[in-house]
């Protein structure tokens, strides 16, 4: 006799499969009308049941930030990776090396920023049989990795030009670490990086060693602003524009709520814990906490609530005028204020803000149908990756 099926224990994680395949399909439609290419950037979620139907509908490779991110998409089966970072490691280095002697037909590419990872390289990739492919990597002031001018990025790329075992294909940019808002100044700073991207592209187009240049930039929060400053169709023939958005796959209840122009996303995970305690009046502890849910980018929101009964049916009917806010979180307790309606056993659903803080914290997760009824289990993969020998080498 067949067991009935259980969800994992209180607090989960769920995934509404109905919301990411409509999220997929309409980013996908969004880049395939203004004629630019997806490359998810799958550290929001490493999770391999969604990577394959990013790629289903049209995602022309992933996009990962660590070397051992690029070991677990390779182990999925997916040959063409970018590497939105910089490797400058020779341990890293020849893990990479490695996989691509392994497989001609991979795709492995990452950023450089500076004379030093050009040379620790070359090193690696010198004499060797494959090469390694880079983009130079524009960044902002006080922002993360990446040249800061237009002049840095020209020097580089002469340099990666003369530089053996290593081949320049291309140009990146990230828009997203101003804050996520739509504010005057931020659209103003967005732009102003756009532009600055585009700019060292065009310039640095006559050292491209490529018949398919690459032009990159994030797009997650500011999709819409990076595809006003594009390089046009001609100035750098063979041009691909790859963007690599992966927040828009599961969107959220906060940050990229607020801010995508992208219409059509809808939130597709939240957190589901029990009431533990009712302890003052007005107030309530749930079972998760900042183990579970992710608060880097503001705090989780109250959805709603069920009797423990009506969380169990999964379509149980819902508590009609619960109400509740979120004042802090502890390790594994959210503390709620405000609250009315709820009691000791009650489940809460909460919508979470920035995804890419949320999957990391959950080996598996629940996968619903739209109507709430728990459909499977999947499951991520964060581990740290083959941290002994280099692969092939036993």
């Amino acid at each position: 006799m067949k067991e009935p099926y259980l969800a994992p224990a209180y607090p989960q994680l769920r995934l509404d499969g109905d919301a990411l395949d409509n999220n997929i399909r309409v980013m996908a439609a969004w880049c395939r009308e203004r004629g630019v290419e997806l490359a998810p950037h799958v550290k929001t979620t490493m999770s391999a049941p969604i990577i394959e139907r990013q790629l289903a509908a049209g995602a022309v490779g992933v996009t990962v930030a660590t070397v051992d991110q690029v070991a677990s998409v390779l182990a999925w089966g997916h040959g063409r990776v970018l590497v939105a970072n910089e490797i400058v490691d020779r341990f890293g280095l020849t893990r990479v090396r490695t996989w691509l002697e392994e497989d001609p037909g991979r795709e492995i590419r990452c950023f450089v920023d500076s004379a030093a990872g050009v040379k620790t390289a070359a090193e690696v990739f010198d004499g060797g049989v494959v090469h390694l492919e880079v983009l130079i990597d524009v960044g902002t002031p006080g922002g993360r990795t990446g040249v800061r001018s237009r002049d840095e990025g020209l020097l580089l790329a002469e340099l990666v030009r003369a530089t053996p075992g290593l081949r320049l294909v291309g140009v990146a940019g990230y828009e997203g670490v101003v804050p996520n808002s739509r504010a005057e100044d931020t659209v103003t700073a967005v732009d102003r990086h756009c532009r600055l991207v585009r700019d060292v592209y065009l310039e640095a187009a006559e050292f491209f060693e490529t018949a398919t240049p690459i032009y990159s930039m994030g797009g997650s929060a500011f999709p819409d602003r990076v595809v006003e400053f594009l390089p046009d169709a001609g100035q750098v023939p063979g041009t691909r524009i790859i963007l690599r958005s992966g927040c828009y796959v599961t969107h959220d209840h906060g940050t990229y709520a607020a801010v995508s122009p992208v219409p059509g996303l809808v939130p597709a995970i939240s957190v589901r814990a029990v009431v533990l305690s009712t302890p003052e009046a007005g107030m309530a502890v749930v079972g998760a906490g900042k183990r579970d849910l992710p608060y880097d980018a503001g705090l989780p929101i109250f959805l709603s609530a069920r009797t423990a009964e009506g969380a169990e049916k999964t379509d149980g009917a819902e508590k009609k005028g619960a109400a509740a806010e979120v004042r802090n979180l502890f390790d594994h307790h959210a503390v709620l204020a405000g609250v009315t309606g709820l009691d000791v056993t009650d489940t809460v659903d909460f919508g979470l803000s920035h995804p890419c803080s949320a999957f990391d914290r959950w080996p598996e997760y629940v996968l619903t149908d739209r109507d709430g009824h728990h459909i499977g289990v999947w499951h991520t993969d964060f581990r740290r990756s083959s941290l002994g020998a280099v692969p092939g080498n036993g």
